[in-house]
């Protein structure tokens, strides 16, 4: 009778700690599971800055863009013909 008890006693704190890691294992799954959607929207949001920032650097960089702010902010001008000196490189 006593090993009976003592052998049931041994699979019910058996089951319980079973029943206490499924719960446990449950919990971290979703907890990190949690944790990836918040890492995947942090993903999506920068590809989208990215993108944007693409953008803005193409506009910032455009040849009419940089022409104007040379003739405007810098007060350059395109060299007449008389200004361009063409330097030969002949040791003669």
């Amino acid at each position: 009778m006593r090993v009976r008890l003592a052998v049931t006693l041994v699979f019910l704190v058996l089951v319980v700690a079973s029943g206490v890691g499924v719960i446990y294992s449950k919990h971290k799954s979703r907890r990190l599971f949690v944790e990836l959607q918040a890492l995947q929207r942090e993903r999506d949001q920068l590809n989208i800055e990215w993108g944007r920032l693409q953008l803005e650097q193409g506009a910032w960089a455009t040849h009419g863009r940089i022409e104007r702010i040379a003739r405007e902010r810098l007060e350059m001008r395109m060299p007449t013909q008389s200004d361009v000196v063409i330097l030969s490189l002949d040791s003669q």
